[in-house]
């Protein structure tokens, strides 16, 4: 029988295979947590996020198509996110008499109060994610990684 002893010592190609690499693991730390929370309401972060930014909107609609250029992560499939959403009857949808090509979307009172439910457990969870970096740690890191995606300070948040 063959032993095979792995080395802790981790060896990269590259600097920015390293850095790459710690990213992609920490998103996935860092997502776990967030993931164990939505689950509980039976929500996706994705769905959070588009909530989020209808709350925004709100008591105003917006086109679907802005509201997916908006989304932290691209969504392949609006029209199925959309879908969940309103069968919860947490947003809404409408068609423009105008231009019925474009889909207008809303969020509803329900989904108004599920973002209320939802404001401090979130807060918690970006506690238990980031909690123990201080501001000026924070503030680095969020310029490292705007940097990394070639955007300045707040070109997308």
């Amino acid at each position: 029988m063959v032993t095979l002893a792995v080395s802790k010592t981790r060896h990269f190609d590259s600097p920015q295979q390293a850095a790459y690499l710690n990213l992609w693991r920490t998103y996935d730390q860092l997502k776990e947590v967030e993931d164990g929370l939505f689950s509980k309401y039976d929500l996706s972060a994705q769905q959070y996020n588009a909530l989020r930014l209808l709350r925004s909107a709100h008591p105003g609609t917006m086109p679907t198509l802005a509201l997916g250029g908006l989304l932290i992560s691209r969504a392949p499939d609006m029209t199925r996110l959309l879908d969940k959403l309103e069968r919860r009857q947490l947003v809404h949808r409408e068609r423009r008499d105008e231009n019925r090509r474009v889909v207008e979307v809303g969020i509803t009172q329900a989904g108004l109060d599920l973002l209320e439910e939802l404001a401090e457990p979130v807060l918690e969870v970006h506690r238990q994610q980031l909690g123990h970096l201080d501001a000026e740690e924070l503030e680095l890191l969020t310029r490292l990684l705007e940097k990394a995606r070639g955007e300045g300070p707040g070109d997308r948040g």
